[in-house]
């Protein structure tokens, strides 16, 4: 028999919270109660939403969350899910000393911890994420490089899971986590049960096919924001990066390394990533044959089109434009 928490984050409570409560609350319960129905004993016999202050709300009061225990009052527990959090907060998460240190002490304790979304901020800051993987939302992935460099930020994953320690990426890909969790705490058969009652796709691994790439320019280095300007004006010609390191008077070697500090990727990677950024784009709003976007994109051949693509997406050209543009198809 086990309890499960799920954190009620108080001052740092959003509108994807709620989300993230409810979903967890109400899938757990309903695999307990087939769990049961099965004839097994229940295997989490509390279920129970935790906080440091009784009452959490936002924007003046239109929604209201209230905790049932506070999380002091809690002196062990087995798995712990943290939900996504208001971003606008996520800056102040290093002086919640409280909420942090109870994490810590429980995790030293047994307990797991599950985050979720922009949740992956508070478990970050605890310090229990340092040199491991961890997957965010796509768009909140270079904050939590900044404010926390010795994560390892996984943006293309839905979901790490290393040492009784889960993340996940954004918006409502929770739910994936919920499943997963399910199947590691209950059964297969009980996972493909929720997913099937809740209509949740079973065994999504990834969220690289939701990104759209912006570009990493918040770095501070002026010449290697000048380089990935001129990749994004120019992807379309033959770009040779020796030249281009050279057109910015730094060696090849110090450029390279000095991109990576900067954007996470290679010369070579971002420039793919642009080109490929374009290509999607371009299925999703044109009529435009996969031939015509590869060389509009910047691609003469078109199996290295198809290979960096799939690379980056998760699907193929062809699977990517079906998806998300029908009217074309």
């Amino acid at each position: 028999m086990k309890h499960l928490t799920i954190l009620i984050p108080d001052t740092h409570i959003g509108f994807n919270t709620f989300a993230c409560v409810v979903g967890a609350y109400d899938i757990f319960r309903r695999a307990d109660q087939y769990w049961q129905e099965k004839g097994k004993q229940s295997l989490f016999t509390k279920i129970e939403l935790a906080g440091e202050s009784t009452v959490s709300t936002i924007q003046n009061g239109l929604l209201t969350m209230k905790s049932e225990i506070n999380i002091s009052a809690i002196g062990q527990t087995d798995l712990i899910i943290i939900p996504a959090i208001d971003h606008r907060s996520i800056r102040s998460l290093k002086h919640d000393t409280i909420l942090t240190e109870w994490i810590i002490k429980q995790y030293k304790n047994g307990a797991e911890v599950a985050s979720m979304c922009t949740g992956a901020m508070i478990l970050a800051a605890t310090g229990l994420l340092d040199g491991k993987n961890c997957s965010i939302h796509w768009s909140a992935a270079e904050q939590l490089k900044e404010l926390f460099p010795k994560v390892q930020v996984k943006a293309d994953n839905l979901i790490t899971d290393e040492h009784g320690i889960y993340t996940n990426g954004g918006g409502y890909s929770f739910l994936n986590l919920v499943i997963y969790l399910i199947e590691k705490y209950y059964d297969r058969e009980t996972a493909i049960y929720c997913s099937k009652i809740f209509q949740i796709e079973i065994d999504r691994q990834r969220q690289a096919v939701f990104t759209i790439f912006k570009g990493q320019k918040s770095h501070g280095d002026a010449v290697i924001k000048e380089a990935q300007i001129y990749l994004e004006t120019h992807f379309q010609d033959r770009i040779s990066m020796e030249e281009l390191a050279k057109q910015f008077a730094v060696g090849r070697r110090n450029f390279d390394r000095r991109f990576i500090k900067a954007t996470g990727n290679t010369p070579v990677e971002y420039l793919q990533r642009v080109k490929i950024e374009s290509a999607k784009k371009a299925f999703e709003t044109t009529r435009k044959h996969i031939s015509e976007v590869m060389y509009e994109a910047g691609y003469s051949d078109e199996k290295a089109f198809r290979e960096v693509f799939r690379k980056i997406t998760g699907m193929s050209p062809l699977d990517y434009k079906k998806k998300y543009n029908k009217e074309a198809v």
